[in-house]
């Protein structure tokens, strides 16, 4: 039976997530595949290329460094997080992510990003780190309005979460039937319903279809946080989240509070790990 890992996004509550995977890779929790989509898929690839605490650590170095994140960056380039820095110089450089690892982990690991053309998911499978995998990591974590469209294969390429908020579907599809999954709210969150995106915005009258996909996020959301629940009483999947409401903005600045949500991630883990190794291996 095939084992899997899902990871949430949720911008800087994904600090949760590192601290969870940071205790996995400690004690050796493998996992057949993994699928991560926005902060799951940027921080969770970290697993895949067996590197704790690094997540924690560039973002507690750089988090106020104007090339990481910035209104200067958004201004002058038209991404908050700046693209270059985050995905070329600070992985290659300054931070190097182990490229070789992760091409020779036999894990797979599973990127989702939303077609800003159908207002869908899609997704891919990163292989080995280079160019391309940093593309599909870039387009997960872009946020609509604060980032470019990512052109990838001559698709166009936003945040996964507008089309899927936690990437169950792809590891259905592709036959993973005990799953592990890692959120970063609490048990019981349910997203409020927005007023719709203006029609008049650049943005909404090029891209109806991703219009519309971000007027039902909240819908989306929600079903499926009632689907887990119900899978979960079921014992069909075992979830890990936060115990209580993370004090931690969504773009979150303050190095102290991103250490804050990773110990909690750890406690938690530390706290689950027993549970979840049980899950696991059950027959």
């Amino acid at each position: 039976m095939k084992t899997g890992l899902v990871l949430e996004g949720g911008g800087m509550r994904g600090m949760f997530s590192c601290g969870v995977l940071d205790v996995m890779m400690e004690r050796d929790m493998m996992f057949d595949g993994a699928a991560g989509i926005s902060a799951g898929a940027v921080f969770g690839c970290n697993l895949k290329s067996r590197q704790p605490g690094r997540a924690l650590r560039y973002n507690m170095k750089y988090i106020r460094d104007p090339r990481y994140l910035s209104l200067r960056s958004l201004l002058g380039t038209g991404d908050l997080f700046g693209a270059d820095f985050c995905y070329r110089e600070l992985p290659r450089i300054l931070d190097p992510f182990d490229t070789e690892t992760f091409r020779r982990d036999p894990m797979a690991f599973y990127v989702g990003a939303t077609d800003i053309s159908t207002g869908r998911i899609v997704y891919r499978r990163c292989i080995d780190g280079g160019e391309e995998d940093m593309l599909w990591l870039r387009a997960s974590a872009s946020l609509p309005f604060v980032s470019r469209p990512v052109e990838i294969g001559g698709g166009m390429y936003l945040d996964g979460g507008i089309a899927e908020a936690v990437p169950c579907s792809v590891m259905e599809k592709e036959g993973y039937e005990r799953l592990i999954l890692v959120l970063t709210r609490p048990k019981g969150y349910r997203k409020k319903k927005g007023r719709p995106l203006p029609r008049f915005l650049p943005m909404a009258k090029k891209y109806p279809a991703l219009a519309e996909a971000m007027d039902r996020r909240a819908d989306m959301y929600n079903r499926q946080m009632d689907t887990i629940d119900r899978a979960e009483a079921d014992g069909r999947i075992f979830v890990i989240r936060p115990p209580r409401p993370l004090d931690i903005r969504r773009i979150e600045k303050r190095p102290a509070e991103l250490e804050k949500a990773w110990r909690v991630g750890r406690e938690t883990m530390e706290e689950h790990f027993a549970g979840a190794k049980a899950f696991l291996c059950r027959g």
